[in-house]
């Protein structure tokens, strides 16, 4: 069974920096494209970052050159680095892999707030 647990959320002021990680299980890991989301309150979910098998990445424009997505293989866990953070960044934030069909963890709640 496939499970994404996050952690690393919390409350962080304005040009403040969080990491957010992913622990995963049931997947071959390393063979996995694993992505962040993120659901602001009233606002569709939307996709952050992706990092594929070979470490390639992708960012939405919003958070390019302020976050970054890493992966561990060896400990078969995703991080997202996030910096000069910005009240708009408030947010719930998924992981999640798409393995037969979309799986997505419990999320974690990030505030930027003054």
């Amino acid at each position: 069974q496939v499970q994404l647990v996050e952690s690393g959320g919390g409350l962080v002021q304005p040009g403040g920096s969080l990491r957010l990680s992913c622990a995963a299980s049931g997947i071959i890991f390393r063979f996995q494209t694993m992505s962040w989301y993120r659901q602001a309150p009233g606002k569709q979910r939307e996709l952050v970052a992706t990092i594929t098998s070979g470490g390639d990445s992708n960012y939405a424009g919003s958070v390019k050159d302020r976050f970054t997505i890493a992966r561990d293989n060896a400990q078969n866990t995703v991080y997202l680095q996030m910096n000069s953070l910005k009240p708009e960044d408030t947010a719930v934030y998924y992981c999640s892999t798409l393995h037969y069909s979309r799986y997505w963890g419990q999320g974690t709640q990030v505030t930027v707030s003054s």
